[in-house]
């Protein structure tokens, strides 16, 4: 996936994916790439939320596809929607390099005991 993570703590965790590589028969970005993007960084920040002691495990995941990219790379941010104690749900804007929105997503994470 070539996804890089540029900053990650529990409130916000921001990663980029290239494009190429990702695509489908279209050339254009695979929207289940995005979803990979959103759950990996929306998953990272609900590990940090849960602190060492605590997993966090995805139960579920929605995703918006708003436009399509084709080439370059796309920039996931991650923002904590809610931090409980058995609940973390994030909130992760993916956009192309001009900075159009490609695809908006939530995930949910239960938090549990190791």
């Amino acid at each position: 996936m070539g996804i890089e993570l540029l900053e990650a703590n529990a409130e916000r965790v921001v990663g980029t994916m290239p494009v190429e590589g990702n695509t489908q028969p279209y050339g254009l970005l695979h929207g289940g790439a995005s979803v990979v993007l959103a759950e990996s960084l929306g998953s990272i920040g609900a590990a940090l939320h849960a602190g060492l002691d605590r997993i966090a495990v995805g139960v579920e995941i929605n995703a918006t596809h708003h436009r399509s990219a084709t080439s370059g790379f796309v920039t996931g941010v991650a923002r904590r929607l809610h931090g409980g104690r058995s609940l973390a749900t994030y909130e992760i804007e993916i956009s192309d390099e001009e900075g159009r929105r490609v695809c908006t997503s939530r995930l949910t994470c239960m938090l549990r005991d190791r």
